[in-house]
């Protein structure tokens, strides 16, 4: 009896053992089956953003965006012939410039408009949002100034023949491409955007003065209001191409502030740097290079990025490249300051109480 006792004891301790066994396995199976089921619905959402929400704000077939699309490499390669001397150049004189548009236009595109002192919300709080525009905060900003256009390849050939300044590098020759002296000037880096509004007797626009002329005071995700409306500006490839500034008149801010969404990100003054209270990783606002640990790594292209002492300086308003997303009025974009590129552009602002601006 006592011998039977103790094979059935043993045997309860046995199963014991086994049972916790087997609830460890299948703690660890329903655990690994939550985590597959929440990556499965991160990407289900990330699936819908893509092919359903983006593609649903286009403006035309995306099937043809192949069609839109810039060779990968065409910037570069322009970039090295500039660069090289390899381009030939035909300079404009001022007069010649002058001579390209009338009296009427050339005061238009130079207009500036004045936006008045008061508070403003910055930033988003929105759950979606990139890390880098929270949190959202209110500012008190002085009264300036702002152009109401981004500056265009006329107005740039201006300042390239009165200064003898490098003309940009999309130039043929030296020359703006046909029919594009409305468009806004682009593959011109910072410095070339800060020289320009400098010899205009400007500057460039501080990032809070350039969110406040795109949103207003109440807080809106585009400057003519909450809801994506694809009509009213040129992004997600809709054209392929960049597009007069003068094209969306649909498409104003609250105080009559053009083109601040799509067609050029425009380069501002500021360093990108998180807002306080942001809860954005460091990493993401520390300057990186690209360089390669050893010849091999160099041949095969591989790279690690190296944190520098060096800061981006901040884009803002989306391209006629970027998604929908990126055109909102709070988003920040960056680069280093001696990019360019065919979807950088820029304005100019100034001091309420500055006189020099042309």
């Amino acid at each position: 009896m006592a011998k039977q006792y103790q094979n059935r004891r043993r045997l309860s301790e046995n199963e014991r053992v086994k049972r916790k066994r087997f609830l460890a396995a299948t703690l660890v199976t329903c655990a690994a089956l939550v985590m597959v089921a929440g990556s499965l619905h991160v990407v289900d959402l990330g699936h819908n953003r893509v092919f359903q929400e983006m593609p649903g704000k286009a403006t035309y077939d995306v099937a043809e965006m192949e069609s839109r699309i810039r060779a990968a490499g065409e910037d570069i390669t322009l970039h090295e012939r500039h660069e090289s001397g390899r381009m030939e150049v035909v300079k404009y004189s001022p007069e010649e410039v002058e001579a390209m548009l009338g009296p009427g236009m050339w005061a238009e595109i130079d207009t500036m408009i004045t936006v008045p002192e008061g508070p403003f919300l910055m930033g988003s709080d929105r759950i979606r949002t990139s890390a880098q525009n929270r949190p959202q905060h209110e500012l008190i900003l002085p009264a300036y100034k702002i152009d109401k256009y981004p500056a265009t390849n006329v107005q740039y050939a201006r300042f390239v023949a009165e200064q003898g300044y490098r003309a940009p590098l999309d130039w043929e020759q030296g020359r703006i491409p046909e029919g594009r002296e409305l468009h806004p000037v682009t593959m011109v880096s910072w410095y070339d955007a800060s020289n320009y509004c400098t010899w205009a007797g400007k500057r460039l626009p501080r990032e809070a003065e350039w969110e406040k002329a795109a949103r207003g005071e109440d807080g809106r995700r585009w400057p003519w209001g909450e809801q994506m409306e694809p009509a009213r500006l040129n992004t997600y490839y809709s054209v392929g191409a960049t597009t007069e500034v003068t094209a969306y008149p649909k498409g104003a801010s609250p105080y009559g502030v053009m083109d601040m969404a799509g067609n050029v990100f425009e380069w501002l003054e500021d360093d990108f740097l998180p807002y306080e209270g942001s809860d954005a990783g460091q990493e993401l606002f520390q300057g990186k290079v690209a360089v390669a640990s050893s010849p091999a790594d160099r041949a095969m292209k591989v790279v690690d990025l190296v944190g520098v002492d060096a800061k981006y300086k901040v884009l803002r308003g989306g391209s006629w490249k970027s998604d929908p997303f990126s055109t909102t009025t709070y988003h920040r974009n960056y680069s280093w300051p001696h990019y360019a590129s065919d979807f950088f552009g820029f304005r100019c602002a100034a001091d309420v109480s500055a006189e020099g601006w042309r």
